[in-house]
């Protein structure tokens, strides 16, 4: 037996491990993920270790949540710090063996050569010979050899030691081999542990905290002999317990990329979608699906990849403890998917109410399910692909037979099969083979799901949570559908639903991912129908921005319907080619995509289609609002009024996005508009969410609300670019051009106009924009006007030659520029006094000083100060703009004696300097000299003085001579303080006295308080 323990002292720290590779069999890149907390607290019990106070932790948690892959990184952490590692597991493989994982213990340490003397042990030596002998039999009596002594009888060398003398044993075992740095003992799979084993266990945690070790407890939460123990232990504080939860979602995407060894950014968003949705959280299954895909060739198509064999055999093997009737309640059950409802299930399989409720106490306590929601009515699986495994195993036959089952089940609980019941019993007719059946029930579901109304009973899911779930969901159901429907086994009528439904669903989600082919001729779906499926496929196109595409599909659907009748199918007809139409370069564009809209309109009335009047109204009021906003205001109010008549919630939604932008340019904040991309999002309405998100960074830029426009900016583009939406992606990269310019950031603005250059042919109307917003506005900022002014009239020709369908200030900083220039006059400031496009706010604060001015020019001085004032009352919201008209327009000011030009000038002269805008702050400070106002040196120091002393011209050394004079200080005193002659500081406090307007020293000190330091108390 010594031969056991003969391997000499402990060698350096590679050597003190008795665990072999500390990484285990683990087949990751090593990298643990999300278990930072954990990690902490079994470090800190590690360096207690160190120290002499021994402690215990329980790792527990769910199947495959990770427990073995921490209590590794525990072992690893500890042997990094030359402790001694050792680790043990139950089995309930082959044959019980007495103390399993203590013995795999000692058999490590003395393959190691770690074990000590026995002499170390006192009398306890020979019970550590006993369980490193030959596997021991079952134990007698309790107490039968508890004594030392009782061990050394030959009866003894086969009777199994008690619980006492092995725990005992393990422990002064413990604090012999870590003695020196410290021990890690790790007992794996302790649910699986005999008695014996869990008894020793117990008497360690009451007696391991005077000893230089640490027990690392690894437990399922199976409720058995273990799950108890750990809650007493934590009960009467003899141990932590490290509770494991499911990976977040940014944690899955880190292990995702650990396990491939690429950058989190450069995980394929397929896999990384199946992993955070099919995966629970669970590392085991993420790490499986990560292998299965790099083993497999890529899929194509929509075909869901099968679930990996690993965790398919995981859960059979859990399924089977079940027994045959836990196996096919599973199997039921998976038919519904990932939720189920046990009332339908109980119904559905006939069986007593005690046994099935037995069979779900198990499955719940296999981890393979867990209730989902307060009640007990619905149960969900715990990950996505244990149910997809389930599925996979049943086979035909059996699966037909109790999707029958459940369907009439469903039918005979909830007749008519109301709201969400109506997805379930189409999934059930689908597994049953009744497929016309199941196309018509997904039909109807989708449309429940797009009406956006409440959950289905006893759900989880709160209402707004499924108003969010609602487009996907009707995109999914409808896909299911669309896959069901191979050609020629449904009827043309069964089949053109679908298609349009779907192509609708595709359209407001702008899920381009999901776009069906188009029907083939030989289907025998009607002409008029396939009109209007070309039609959505038109709309679709241009959406993506590939005009040829939708102008392809529209010659198409215009052969499919000669005559033009005046129906549904040739409203949605137009309404294509209206769209369309605002991709077309032309001069006429937008007369021609109003003429067809208002034609779209008329035909939609005809023919009784709410939906495509809806959408005529939107672009009629889109088209109007930049040349007549009490037009497009009662358009998008008109379409509101028809969506909420007939109940359509996308195009109400649509219209509360359009009414929003259009009042973004009166309101004191965009809070509506916010609020209408959130409810757009919410709904799952990209398109729509993405024109209000363009529209919330145009209005932030202007409010110099920069960072909050940046993160906008960057999550459309994002979006829009990967779900290639090319128009929508011109427009972000515009509003980021638009961002750059009004911060004066040249080269960043050229960049993100190079970013935006390849995009124009997909929305000609923005090269104007981009010339108006971005270009002439950075010109104006680093004082190039007549750059300015030449880039304004390129955005007039380019408006001229491919009208706009957005301001690019036609209406407001032209008509100022060209009033200051004298080539514009009353005629073209009478169009922004209205409430027209002019009427915006943002356009009011530069038509209005246009109009100041020609008051100013006329000799009416008060009426021009009025006029400017009111102007700059507009001007309120835009801090930058406001300034950048004092500097335009305070010379003109000064000169016809109306206004206030020196303090506008000095307003705007502190601004742009604070703002880091100094060719504005210069031409300020040098308007300012010109109208013999005193001008303050801009010094290191400037911004230590008061903002009201500044506008009021005080120099950084007048500040200081004024802070002293506030303290009643003599001039020989201030003198001496600042090195300076009592001369020049007559000439700074006379000065000072001069631009505050105080009668002398005493008054400006007694106003002055504030400017003298307190004393602390």
């Amino acid at each position: 037996m010594t031969a056991l323990w003969s391997g000499g002292p402990a060698g350096p720290a590679e050597d003190r491990t008795a665990t072999g590779h500390v990484c285990g069999p683990w087949r990751g890149r090593g990298r643990l993920v999300g278990r930072t907390a954990e990690m902490g607290r079994i470090a800190a019990a590690l360096a207690a270790a160190r120290s002499g106070r021994g402690g215990a932790l329980f790792v527990t948690g769910e199947p495959g949540v990770g427990k073995t892959r921490l209590a590794t990184a525990a072992l690893a952490g500890a042997a990094a710090a030359d402790m001694v590692t050792v680790r043990g597991r139950a089995s309930t493989v082959g044959p019980p063996v007495p103390y399993r994982p203590l013995v795999e213990a000692l058999l490590r340490l003395a393959r190691a050569g770690l074990l000590p003397d026995p002499e170390e042990l006192g009398g306890y030596g020979p019970v550590m010979a006993r369980l490193l002998s030959a596997t021991p039999g079952t134990a007698d009596a309790p107490g039968a050899a508890d004594a030392p002594g009782a061990a050394d009888s030959p009866a003894a060398v086969h009777r199994a030691p008690s619980p006492l003398a092995v725990a005992e044993t393990m422990l002064r075992l413990l604090a012999a081999v870590g003695r020196q740095r410290g021990c890690l003992l790790v007992l794996d799979d302790l649910h699986d542990a005999d008695a014996g084993t869990l008894a020793v266990v117990e008497y360690l945690l009451d007696n391991i905290g005077h000893q230089p070790a640490v027990l690392l407890l690894v437990a399922g939460h199976t409720p058995r002999a273990a799950a108890e123990l750990a809650l007493r232990a934590r009960q009467r504080e003899a141990a932590e317990t490290l509770e494991l939860t499911p990976l977040t979602h940014p944690d899955v995407r880190l292990l995702v990329a650990a396990e491939l060894g690429v950058a989190p950014g450069e995980v394929c968003p397929e896999l990384l979608h199946r992993a955070v949705t099919g995966s629970a959280g669970i590392p085991f299954v993420v790490k499986e699906l990560v292998h299965d895909h790099a083993g497999r060739p890529t899929h194509h198509g929509d075909r869901t990849p099968s679930v990996p064999s690993a965790v398919a055999g995981d859960v059979r093997r859990r399924a089977a403890s079940l027994g045959p009737l836990g196996a096919r309640f599973l199997g039921t059950a998976a038919l519904f998917g990932r939720r189920f409802p046990l009332p339908v299930l109980e119904h559905a399989m006939g069986v007593d109410h005690t046994a099935l409720s037995e069979v779900l106490r198990a499955a719940l306590a296999s981890s393979l399910i867990t209730p989902d929601g307060p009640g007990t009515q619905w149960y969900a699986f715990r990950y996505p692909l244990a149910a997809e495994a389930l599925l996979e195993d049943l086979g035909p036959g059996e699966r037909a037979r109790h999707a029958r089952s459940a369907a009439r089940a469903l039918a005979h609980l909830h007749p008519g099969l109301p709201g969400a019941w109506r997805a379930h019993a189409a999934r059930l007719r689908e597994h049953a083979g009744e497929t016309r059946e199941a196309v018509r029930l997904y039909c109807e579901a989708a449309r429940w799901a797009t009406a956006g109304t409440t959950p289905e009973p006893d759900s989880q899911q709160s209402v707004q949570h499924a108003v969010q779930q609602a487009p996907e969901q009707a995109l999914d159901l409808l896909t299911r559908a669309h896959r069901l429907l191979e050609p020629g086994t449904a009827a043309p009528e069964l089949h053109a639903t679908v298609l349009e439904m779907l192509l609708d669903a595709v359209a407001r989600s702008a899920r381009l991912d999901r776009l069906p082919a188009p029907p083939a001729v030989d289907q025998g779906i009607p002409a008029a129908r396939r009109a209007g499926i070309h039609a959505r496929l038109s709309a679709i196109a241009t959406l993506s921005g590939r005009p040829a595409e939708a102008l392809s599909h529209l010659d198409t659907a215009r052969s499919l319907i000669p005559g033009r009748p005046a129906d549904g199918h040739s409203a949605l007809v137009d309404l294509a080619a209206a769209h369309a139409e605002l991709g077309r370069p032309a001069p006429d564009r937008l007369h021609t995509a109003a003429r067809l809209a208002r034609r779209a309109l008329d035909a939609a009335r005809a023919g009784d289609e709410p939906d495509a009047a809806c959408g005529a109204l939107l672009l009629l009021g889109q088209l109007a609002r930049h040349h007549d906003e009490s037009a497009a205001a009662a358009h998008f109010e008109r379409a509101r009024a028809i969506a909420l008549a007939h109940r359509l919630p996308v195009p109400r939604t649509a219209a509360d996005v359009q009414l929003a932008i259009t009042a973004a340019g009166h309101d004191e904040r965009p809070t509506r508009l916010e609020q209408a991309r959130q409810e757009a999002r919410r709904r799952g309405l990209l398109p729509s969410a993405h024109e209000a998100g363009f529209a919330l960074a145009l209005e932030r830029v202007r409010r110099c609300a920069f960072d909050e426009a940046r993160d906008g900016i960057t999550e459309g583009t994002a979006e829009a670019s990967g779900l290639g939406l090319d128009r929508h992606l011109a427009l972000f990269r515009l509003a980021d051009a638009v961002r750059h310019a009004h911060q004066g950031r040249r080269a960043e603005m050229s960049g993100a106009l190079e970013r935006l250059e390849p995009l124009l042919d997909a929305a000609p109307g923005l090269r104007a924009l981009s010339y108006g917003l971005a270009r002439a506005f950075c010109s104006l900022l680093e004082e190039r006007h007549d750059a300015a002014e030449q880039e304004l009239a390129r955005a007039l020709a380019y408006d001229t030659e491919n009208p706009a369908t957005g301001d690019f200030g036609r209406h407001g900083i032209v008509v100022l520029l060209g009033v200051l220039a004298g080539r514009m006059g009353r005629r073209h400031c009478a169009g922004p006094a209205d409430d027209r496009a002019g009427g915006t706010r943002w356009n009011r604060q530069f038509a209005g000083l246009a109009h100041a001015v020609l008051l100013g020019r006329e000799g009416h001085r008060e009426q021009a100060t009025a006029a400017a004032d009111e102007a700059l009352e507009a001007a309120a919201p835009y801090p930058m703009a406001r300034r950048l008209c004092l500097r335009l327009v305070a010379r003109t000011a000064y000169e016809d004696g109306w206004g206030a030009p020196v303090e506008w000038l000095r307003e705007a002269e502190e601004y742009f300097h604070a703002a880091g805008h100094h060719q504005v702050a210069a031409a300020g400070r040098a308007l300012l000299r010109g109208m013999g106002a005193s001008v303050r040196q801009r010094r290191t120091g400037t911004e230590q003085v008061p903002p009201h002393l500044r506008r009021s011209g005080i120099t950084v050394r007048e500040f200081e001579v004024a802070r002293l004079v506030a303290e009643r200080i003599s001039n020989r005193d201030i003198a001496g303080r600042l090195h300076i002659s009592p001369r020049t500081v007559e000439k700074h406090v006379a000065s000072v006295l001069q631009k505050t307007g105080h009668p002398n020293r005493g008054a400006f000190a007694s106003a002055a308080r504030d400017l003298v330091p307190r004393v602390p108390a």
